[in-house]
């Protein structure tokens, strides 16, 4: 008996991990990644800037990206892209070379986010989201935790944003 149950417990978890593993995902790219699918086809641009230690940042990973109506969202009309702020990595974007300048000091943030996502006359702050259009200018710029509506209000007012 212990061991049917033991294999069906088996049977049902492999199961449930096959089912997790097909489940729509948002499909982030890197910034060299990103560069590539602006050249061959322009589209508005969705930067999610966070840090390993943020906790709001982490919050909308687990409960804001993984919503069905956000990947959905995200994946037809943008291009996503994901950043570490502390990382450490060299990046070329534009004929342009980013590097993470404060890499020893206290608050590591690399360049792309500094430039991309810096708030006038206030400090830079996680989570840090950034809206761009086909052209990459930026079009919004959000500082603050958001639900998946409202999030989902404002990837729709933006995808329907004429300049």
């Amino acid at each position: 008996m212990n061991s049917r149950f033991i294999l069906v417990i088996a049977v049902l978890q492999l199961s449930l991990a096959g089912f997790a593993q097909n489940q729509p995902k948002i499909q982030w790219l890197d910034f060299s990644q990103l560069e590539d699918s602006l050249a061959t086809n322009p589209k508005k641009v969705f930067i999610d800037f966070y840090a390993n230690w943020c906790a709001p940042c982490l919050k909308m990973q687990k409960d804001v990206f993984t919503k069905s109506a956000i990947i959905k969202e995200l994946n037809l009309h943008y291009y996503a892209v994901k950043m570490n702020v502390e990382s450490k990595d060299t990046i070329v974007f534009g004929n342009q070379v980013f590097i993470n300048k404060r890499i020893n000091k206290r608050n590591p943030v690399h360049q792309i986010p500094l430039l991309m996502a810096s708030q006038k006359n206030k400090e830079f702050s996680l989570p840090a989201l950034v809206f761009l259009d086909e052209n990459f200018k930026a079009t919004a710029r959000y500082f603050q935790y958001l639900n998946t509506k409202q999030l989902l209000e404002i990837i729709v007012s933006e995808n329907n944003r004429i300049d």
